[in-house]
């Protein structure tokens, strides 16, 4: 179980940050467009449609690395007030309830979605210049299965929590500034009266 953990871990985290440099060419995208359309009045007709394109993409191809590394929003007002067997015990019911039933959806709506738009080379209706779409809407159908083999990693963590009491590290490769900037002032604080 754990090596399978670790298999995918390392592939979400190998998606989400390919996928992460997306921002980078947004970034670029969109400061040309606004380059040429204040400065020239020349605007592009694609750049809407590429921004709405590579931002979807980012977002659906970095929805197992944020699974992997326990970044999804929940409910911790009272999670995290049981005990690790209590939340395991809970978080396993959740993802073969809702989360394997959701996701499975997810790829199978997601493949007709895809192979219809692939089917007549569908292109974005929002701008004149006819982005062709039909090979990003495959991101869903990809996201789904990057999504279900990180869940099944994550029904292995709650088994394992479950059997030993403390729930097995996540990978770790970033931090949010806040918590950062939290521990610095933490250990910064003077530790009782002088």
């Amino acid at each position: 179980m754990r090596r399978y953990i670790k298999f995918a871990d390392d592939l979400s985290a190998w998606f989400g940050k390919a996928f992460g440099w997306l921002v980078i060419l947004m970034t670029f995208g969109m400061s040309y467009e606004v380059m040429v359309r204040y400065l020239f009045n020349r605007p592009t007709p694609w750049a809407l449609d590429i921004s709405f394109i590579m931002y979807g993409t980012l977002f659906m191809m970095g929805g197992a690395y944020t699974l992997s590394r326990g970044g999804h929003v929940r409910g911790d007002f009272l999670y995290r007030l049981w005990s690790e067997r209590t939340q395991a015990r809970v978080d396993l019911v959740l993802y073969i309830l809702f989360f394997f039933p959701g996701i499975l959806a997810l790829v199978f709506a997601g493949w007709k979605y895809a192979s219809r738009s692939w089917s007549y080379g569908e292109v974005s209706v929002n701008s004149p210049a006819g982005i062709p779409i039909y090979q990003f809407k495959t991101v869903v159908v990809a996201a789904g299965i990057l999504l279900l083999i990180q869940g099944l990693a994550q029904v292995f963590r709650c088994i394992i929590c479950i059997r030993t009491g403390s729930w097995p590290p996540l990978s770790w490769d970033v931090e949010e500034t806040e918590t950062i900037l939290m521990q610095k002032a933490t250990e910064e604080q003077p530790h009782g009266p002088a």
